[in-house]
């Protein structure tokens, strides 16, 4: 016993220490304001200062850490969507884009928008308040100040309403902004902004489709994508910014109410379990992401299918479309079952932890002024106390807006998710116009001198004649078609390209036209606004028959050149086809009309260079030799893929390629390669008569001698 009550500290003991604690209350208060105000400033600086997780390996066998897009997405690499070191890094440089100065719309809607807030939080306070003088008229039967109070409270709700109103009209129009800025950069980027001539050589669009492995869907992340992270950052700063702010106000009124101590202990039971609540939950970022990523896929899915409708249809592939769509589709239904499942789960957690522990917390806190006499409060009455306790739990919407905070960090997840989608599109497009490429090689480019061209870079020089010099040809996917070609195209030597199917005619004109790299020796040519391609399956636009000659000049261009609807009419004439302006046109263009509206397109830009890959293939021979005398006329120099012999006469040069690595350049005798073209398949006729007559031969051996 004497030992008991030497360790336990006597009354007077306690008394003196709660009169020392008492004296000395306020500056208590004053060092525990400082510190509550430093912890909350190094826990900010902590977390956009963090580091990303590490990355799971790509070798087999590794497991995938949580937070990585699985294999199969837009990057063949490990990518991890977090709130982390990454994100802040690029949701800064999106942000540059979409808020490029303070003097900006978005930044004067953002300043207006933080503006409403604060007011809103302001009025939140003054309710309070005011809540609790009504409360305490109430208990203390006081019927002119309730009625007086009565009136504030209906006169406080015109700014209110207002004011939430407003709130709603800026996230919206900040949301619209926001879009239409990115928007912007990103077209700028990937189809050129038109006044310079390096965009005309970048073709991002097509690179980024052709060249690399990265993006499969670009159109999912230009339109869905950037109008989804738009939404998410207008509603992400008043989702962050109004609970912060809440949490500053109301704990800055919650510590003159109760101490400074209660604010301590509160954090310190509020941060304990939101940190057990962040670590239950899912990685929302990657589900986000994920979501986007497998809606794009079963989009384009669908678009092909309407893109190449006469195709399934002719081969009655309707079953095989359908249940590749109905693959992708059970692929996201199975990806958003398993989300809603996470939801689920996580969201009876988050609601049990914010709203109901943390609600626990915020009663005991206010109860503390009415059941204990804190030192350097004055005695109140009942109405005082009813004042003050209504005013302490109205101040609970601190701890609510604690739970806002958490709640905000699943948006921020999210937004992260489609951060990472539209950086993803923006750095992929940086690197696609430095010709930086992330493709998937094929097996034979990892031979030691395959892969050794693949190194090597080309020199490309602007002239007026084309010209290669020891150049590889070498498709995106590193198979290299041609080790070496050298030959040359002089103006009005028009050129004859002849070969077997896959061996390099077609990729000679991509780099031509600057669409492929060029991987080694000097490419002499001029720039690609010299070249005018009319592939087989000519190019329509949308428009008029006048846009379909004048692609891809407007009105004012054509009018700018002096070229009237006459002049067109005249074109159309050269290629039969301006009796279509008198009919629908659309509905009746068979596959040879097409190819004359692309020669009309032609004659009227009148280019340096054309470029004809079966060109002429569906039209007749005679209308084929008109448009190819009527192109010499206006000097157009014509590099020509074909096999019609017909054409041979108009080229002076051919190149041929014998479809094993090798070709010849040399001049072409039109008339004497016919001549021997005529003995080959008179021989090759012959030779397939010889079985016939062989085995008549034996028929006629094996009757008898007197028949």
């Amino acid at each position: 016993m004497a030992v008991h009550s030497t360790l336990r500290p006597s009354k007077e003991r306690l008394a003196q220490l709660a009169n020392l604690y008492a004296s000395h209350r306020p500056a208590i208060q004053r060092g525990l304001t400082v510190g509550y105000v430093l912890y909350v400033m190094l826990a900010t600086y902590q977390g956009l200062s963090a580091k990303s997780g590490p990355q799971s390996s790509t070798k087999k066998g590794r497991g995938r850490n949580k937070g990585e897009l699985p294999e199969g997405s837009d990057s063949r690499k490990s990518t991890r969507v977090a709130v982390d070191a990454l994100f802040y890094q690029r949701f800064s440089n999106i942000l540059k884009i979409v808020i490029p100065n303070i003097r900006s719309k978005e930044a004067l809607l953002l300043c207006m928008h933080s503006g409403l807030l604060v007011f809103r939080t302001v009025i939140s306070l003054y309710v309070a308040a005011l809540d609790g003088k009504i409360v305490a008229s109430l208990v203390r039967a006081q019927p002119r100040p309730f009625l007086l109070n009565i009136l504030r409270w209906l006169l406080v709700a015109i700014p209110a309403t207002w004011t939430n109103s407003w709130l709603s009209y800026i996230q919206n129009k900040l949301a619209l902004a926001y879009r239409t800025r990115l928007t912007d950069e990103v077209m700028k980027q990937y189809l050129g902004d038109g006044d310079s001539g390096r965009d005309r050589e970048s073709n991002v669009f097509y690179k980024l489709s052709n060249l690399d492995d990265r993006i499969k869907n670009p159109d999912q992340m230009i339109t869905n994508d950037i109008q989804r992270f738009s939404v998410h950052l207008a509603a992400i700063y008043a989702n962050v910014a109004k609970p912060v702010l809440d949490v500053t106000l109301y704990n800055y009124q919650l510590s003159r109410n109760v101490g400074a101590e209660g604010l301590v202990l509160l954090t310190i039971l509020v941060q304990s379990s939101a940190a057990l609540l962040r670590l239950l939950t899912p990685p929302f970022g990657l589900y986000t992401a994920l979501s986007a990523q497998l809606s794009g896929n079963l989009r384009h899915t669908h678009s092909r299918l309407a893109e190449f409708s006469e195709e399934i249809a002719f081969f009655g592939g309707e079953e095989t479309e359908k249940m590749l769509a109905e693959r992708e589709f059970a692929g996201l239904v199975q990806h958003e079952s398993r989300v809603l499942t996470s939801r689920w789960w996580h969201g009876c957690v988050e609601e049990g932890i914010i709203k109901w522990l943390w609600g626990s917390f915020g009663l005991c806190l206010c109860a503390i002024p009415i059941f204990f006499k804190l030192p350097g409060l004055q005695g109140l009455d009942m109405g005082g106390r009813t004042e003050g306790a209504k005013l302490s739990c109205y101040l609970l919407v601190s701890i609510y807006a604690f739970g806002r905070v958490m709640y905000s960090y699943k948006d921020l997840s999210e937004l992260a998710g489609y951060t990472s989608r539209v950086a993803l599109l923006l750095e992929t497009m940086a690197d696609v116009r430095e010709g930086k490429f992330d493709k998937a090689l094929v097996s034979s480019a990892s031979s030691e001198e395959n892969a050794q061209i693949l190194k090597g870079r080309g020199v490309i020089i602007e002239s007026d004649e084309i010209e290669f010099e020891n150049v590889p040809i070498v498709t995106p996917n590193g198979d290299v078609l041609l080790r070496s070609l050298s030959f040359y195209v002089k103006p009005g030597g028009h050129l004859l390209i002849v070969g077997p199917n896959g061996c390099g005619k077609s990729s000679l004109f991509r780099i031509l036209g600057g669409l492929w790299p060029v991987y080694g020796g000097v490419v002499r040519k001029p720039p690609a606004s010299q070249f005018i391609l009319i592939p087989q399956r000519p190019y329509l636009s949308l428009g008029t028959l006048r846009d379909q000659v004048i692609y891809p000049h407007g009105k004012d261009e054509m009018d700018a050149r002096g070229v009237t609807d006459d002049d067109l009419l005249a074109v159309l004439s050269v290629v039969q086809m301006d009796t279509i302006v008198d009919r629908e046109w659309r509905e009746a263009l068979s596959g040879g009309d097409q190819q004359k509206i692309a020669w009309a397109r032609l004659f009227y830009h009148k280019p340096k260079y054309a470029v004809l890959d079966e060109a002429t293939s569906l039209v007749p021979p005679e209308m084929e030799g008109r448009m190819m005398e009527h192109a010499a006329h206006l000097g157009i120099t014509l590099l020509t893929v074909s096999h019609r012999p017909s054409l041979w006469k108009y080229h002076a040069m051919i190149l041929q390629y014998d479809g094993q690595g090798g070709y010849v350049f040399t001049k072409l005798d039109a008339e004497r390669r016919l001549v021997l073209q005529q003995e080959k398949e008179s021989l090759e006729a012959k030779l397939l008569e010889l079985p016939k007559m062989k085995a008549r031969l034996v028929e006629l051996q094996a009757l008898p001698r007197g028949a």
